[in-house]
């Protein structure tokens, strides 16, 4: 039997190919955070695909020939839609770029699905969720971002709100002002949180990107970006800062190859090909079995009623059944002793 050779991950293939970063803006109706999510058309990353959840997209320019927005119009559909961009049909889109606009909108309507769930089953129009269904709630949920941040591997965007300034928990530390944790936990999942706002400096208002957590070392909390800031400002900070050469790293990854073979393995499926329905009822008919026997056999032992369903270890397991029924058939008939001339006219 010739051995076939295996595969394994080669880790020198999983480089980094392209630079990106993973944000989280957050900021009031107004200030300009659908406008940040659209300068990621221009930032030479690939075309940029925005899940809509407020159904806003169609007011920003070069919707569907620049970028393509899709609008979320139920909450549920959102995991769909993901996945469809990273792993379905939609990856014959090539995007190379994903924004959320809004976290706060998906979160909101699953999470008052929840409540609305609480307050039914209790009867109590004021009950609220407890700990363990918060939490397993969040678990849930943050299966969308687990899978735009992470799985993803592209740059993305989070688009977040901040409802009403008076409602926002406020903490001190040594760095400054910061955003206390959010309910759902998206600090978690990004690169950096950055808040958006509209202030008045030198009798003028601008636009305000101010770095609130960050887990990256480019981007310390306080940093802070102003006027008409697009993502690519972002991306080229993070270069800089990190003096990443990434065409270098791509050539790098490009070169190793993605898997690597290990010498002197046998296929389990070579070596051992497994025997089909047919063979196995061809093997029953010349053991002096029927058809009917092998159904019989598969409801039984297996519940199944139509044989054709059988599984290759269903198969497998029949066989090894009725190949021990025809060894002990054989037995029998080897030790059974032979009929005199007075017992055979007996028989008769």
């Amino acid at each position: 039997m010739k051995p076939v050779q295996k595969t394994k991950i080669n880790p020198l293939s999983r480089q980094p190919r392209n630079q990106r970063l993973v944000m989280a803006i957050r900021g009031g109706a107004g200030v300009g955070k659908s406008f940040f999510v659209r300068s990621m058309a221009d930032a030479g990353i690939g075309r940029l695909c925005i899940f809509d959840t407020e159904r806003k997209t169609r007011l920003l320019k070069g919707v569907g020939t620049d970028f393509d927005g899709l609008e979320i119009e139920q909450a549920d559909e959102l995991p769909e839609f993901i996945d469809w961009a990273l792993t379905g049909e939609g990856r014959e889109q090539n995007y190379g770029c994903f924004a959320l606009d809004s976290w706060a909108a998906y979160f909101g309507s699953k999470h008052s699905e929840t409540i609305n769930a609480v307050r039914q089953r209790t009867g109590d129009p004021l009950a609220q969720p407890s700990a363990e269904e918060l939490a397993s709630d969040q678990m849930v949920l943050q299966g969308v971002l687990r899978r735009l941040c992470m799985e993803s591997g592209k740059s993305v965007v989070i688009v977040d709100q901040i409802a009403a300034r008076g409602k926002e928990a406020k903490e001190d530390n040594e760095f400054g002002r910061v955003l206390p944790m959010t309910a759902s936990g998206l600090e978690y999942f990004v690169d950096v949180m950055v808040e958006v706002s509209l202030q008045e400096r030198n009798g003028e208002i601008v636009r305000v990107f101010q770095v609130v957590k960050s887990n990256s070392a480019a981007f310390e909390v306080g940093f802070e970006l102003t006027g008409p800031v697009t993502f690519k400002d972002f991306l080229n900070h993070l270069q800089v800062e990190t003096g990443t050469d990434i065409k270098q790293a791509q050539k790098k990854a490009e070169a190793a190859p993605e898997t690597l073979k290990l010498e002197n393995e046998f296929d389990d499926a070579d070596l051992n090909p497994g025997l089909t329905l047919d063979q196995l009822l061809e093997k029953a008919q010349s053991n002096g079995f029927k058809t009917s026997d092998i159904v019989t056999a598969a409801r039984l032992y297996h519940n199944q009623t139509n044989i054709h369903r059988l599984s290759p270890e269903q198969i497998e397991d029949l066989d090894r059944r009725m190949s021990a029924k025809i060894e002990n058939r054989s037995q029998v008939k080897a030790t059974k002793p032979a009929a005199s001339p007075a017992d055979t006219k007996r028989i008769h």
